[in-house]
């Protein structure tokens, strides 16, 4: 029996209603005629990320699943599921904010939903060139995860990372092209203390987040 082929015009968007989930949404919806996004709840630091994930898909009318993964918190202790943590910097150079297995089990979730769906495209925002130490965020981990998934279902997925060889300050250049760089600036969260759009300013996060922004809007008004 043939199976019936995936949609290529469908993609499925791991989004947190971050900067680069938020990217990554306007740029499947450029690219996709059926966009749709998956949200994981698992018990990250503060649950206003849930609350602007589904602001931004309703404001953009797009489909929106979101699953529970709260298993993640009681596997291994972090500062993104631990609240009393401070957020540290280890002697390996990754972060304690990492979540192992992460983007493991986010991906293995989005493919099945994709099966369910239909969906030829998952797309993520993971990027190596500001990839803060976390390993599961390079691009062999990504090519490695599109073969698995394909043959762990028998069907042809595409793993999409529009970011993954861009910095911060290409990203906010990307969201100009897409025309949506003021709404990706206020109205997205970043920010590990769960301060929507400029964000603490403080955090790891949103000092990246700031250094591209500002990196990016200087050679802006110098051209």
């Amino acid at each position: 029996m043939t199976q019936q082929s995936l949609n290529s015009n469908k993609a499925i968007v791991v989004f947190s209603g971050g900067q680069d989930s938020t990217t990554c949404l306007f740029w499947a919806k450029q690219h996709y005629n059926d966009v749709e996004l998956v949200t994981f709840e698992y018990g990250q630091r503060h649950d206003t990320e849930i609350k602007v994930a589904k602001q931004i898909a309703e404001t953009q009318n797009v489909k929106h699943h979101i699953l529970d993964m709260s298993l993640l918190s009681q596997l291994t202790p972090n500062a993104l599921t631990q609240h009393d943590m401070d957020i540290e910097v280890g002697e390996d150079g990754v972060p304690n904010t990492f979540v192992p297995a992460r983007n493991l089990l986010f991906l293995s979730f989005a493919g099945a939903l994709a099966y369910q769906t239909n969906a030829k495209h998952i797309i993520t925002g993971v990027c190596e060139t500001d990839f803060s130490g976390y390993p599961d965020c390079r691009d062999s981990f990504i090519k490695s995860m599109n073969v698995t998934l394909s043959l762990s279902m028998d069907k042809d997925f595409v793993i999409q990372t529009p970011l993954m060889w861009l910095d911060k300050k290409e990203t906010w250049a990307l969201s100009d092209e897409l025309g949506v760089l003021d709404y990706i600036r206020y109205n997205t969260l970043t920010c590990y203390n769960g301060v929507i759009g400029e964000g603490c300013g403080e955090c790891p996060a949103c000092e990246l987040r700031a250094r591209g922004l500002d990196a990016y809007l200087k050679e802006k008004g110098a051209e």
